[in-house]
């Protein structure tokens, strides 16, 4: 069950309540468990008739059985998380390797850098990006689209969020306030002079750091921030998603969808909100879709079309990924931004003290909104600017992408060729509107 994208709070997640769905998980991993059988046998038989050797390979019939057991395969196993495939990019029309490394680490989170191995330095330096991806069922690795966009005219770092189901009890909670306290220390990590990108979920914790940062005159805040498709206030132009939260309250989520992580995961015992109860909800909301994209992989797969299966392949190995949310994170997330519209209204609080976004006055903002987005409504991001209103309005942007949906805000062909160079030519004005009003105050 999603609500649009996001997650948590220590009250809101009593043992009690979450002892109720114990069951769901366990019953999730046996039932998994006990399709291992099945899944062996119809791996096997489609390793027999689609080997070569075998003359009913190259009949309707045998391609058939084979096309059908590798569907079944698919749609009943578990997807682990995927790699990036990031190995190299184009830096000024040359080809240069990639490596990913590891730049700070805590339980819930790694801080990634996309380190292009330049063999000369760049004679102008180009803008540092944080992403900040979603922390909201799928990995960061959804995202790889959106780093490969950046990477050839950027120097990017983007956070990878753990699966909370491999996170000990022993390391602890993870909340909104410990989220907003990661972004924090991530941007004093990378030590200013750094543009921070908040794609859908973490626009409300991202704009809650940067707003706790300048109330701090703390001289490691970004030199802009980005929000693309967030739910900063979702009152404006509610979807179905934001509406279901209203309408069930936050006692329903508690009692329906918290469950505690089942024996030998790293995170036995741990309150958390399901990775496959979340990729249910995905897919009961556009069911008939993957319904027809299935059926399209079982064609595809007798005609032989490879392309049009590796492409069904490569979207749904990602979709189809998704990692366990701590339960605190969640219900506040849904409690808060959701349901009682905390930071538009003036009462979010972070470690007991209220965030207030008009203490924001030298990072610039740029907001981002897809025209079909049907998770985070038209002017729910675009409310940031009446929040932040000591920013000058030759500080601010925003943009709406004709024609995308929720996705296509930070993916896809338009993000590319519309979005992405609109967001790199506000990050290169902003450095220079910021340099001319330190000039100008000394």
């Amino acid at each position: 069950m999603p609500i649009g994208e996001f997650g948590g709070a220590p009250d809101l997640a009593s043992e009690d309540s979450s002892a109720l769905t114990t069951p769901m998980y366990w019953m999730y991993e046996i039932g998994q468990s006990s399709l291992n059988p099945a899944r062996a046998l119809f791996d096997a038989t489609k390793l027999v008739f689609s080997n070569p050797f075998n003359p009913w390979s190259q009949t309707r019939v045998g391609k058939s059985i084979a096309a059908a057991c590798e569907v079944f395969e698919r749609t009943t196993r578990r997807y682990g998380k995927p790699e990036w495939r990031i190995e190299d990019t184009e830096v000024n029309g040359v080809r240069v390797p990639v490596e990913i490394k590891t730049v700070w680490e805590k339980p819930f989170c790694r801080l990634l850098h996309f380190d292009r191995q330049l063999e000369r330095p760049l004679r102008k330096a180009q803008p540092r990006v944080l992403i900040v991806a979603p922390m909201s069922g799928h990995y960061a690795t959804l995202l790889r689209g959106t780093v490969e966009g950046f990477l050839p005219g950027h120097d990017v770092y983007i956070t990878d969020w753990a699966d909370a189901r491999m996170v000990p009890l022993s390391a602890g909670r993870f909340d909104l306030d410990d989220y907003v306290d990661y972004v924090i220390e991530m941007l004093q990590t990378l030590g200013g002079n750094v543009h921070v990108v908040a794609v859908c979920q973490p626009s409300v914790p991202v704009l809650s750091a940067v707003s706790v940062m300048e109330a701090r005159k703390d001289p490691h805040a970004p030199v802009s921030m980005t929000l693309m498709g967030g739910p900063i206030d979702t009152r404006s132009n509610p979807t179905a998603v934001n509406r279901l939260a209203e309408q069930r309250g936050i006692d329903w989520f508690r009692s329906h969808v918290i469950t505690k992580v089942p024996f030998a995961h790293p995170g036995f015992m741990r309150d958390v909100y399901p990775g496959f109860l979340q990729l249910n909800g995905f897919i009961s909301m556009n069911l008939d879709r993957h319904v027809d994209a299935h059926k399209n992989l079982f064609a595809n797969l007798v005609k032989g079309d490879g392309d049009l299966v590796d492409k069904h392949v490569e979207f749904y190995d990602e979709y189809l990924a998704v990692m366990d949310l701590t339960a605190e994170f969640y219900l506040q997330t849904v409690d808060l931004v959701f349901v009682k519209h905390a930071l538009p209204k003036g009462e979010m609080k972070h470690r007991g003290q209220l965030v207030d976004p008009s203490k924001i006055e030298r990072v610039a903002l740029m907001t981002v909104e897809g025209e079909n987005d049907d998770i985070s409504g038209l002017g729910q991001t675009e409310a940031s600017h009446r929040l932040c209103s000591s920013i000058p309005l030759d500080r601010r942007v925003h943009y709406v992408q004709k024609g995308v949906g929720h996705y296509g805000v930070f993916n896809g062909s338009r993000f590319k060729s519309e979005i992405l160079p609109r967001i790199s030519d506000f990050m290169v004005s902003s450095e220079y509107g910021l340099r001319s009003a330190e000039h100008a105050a000394e």
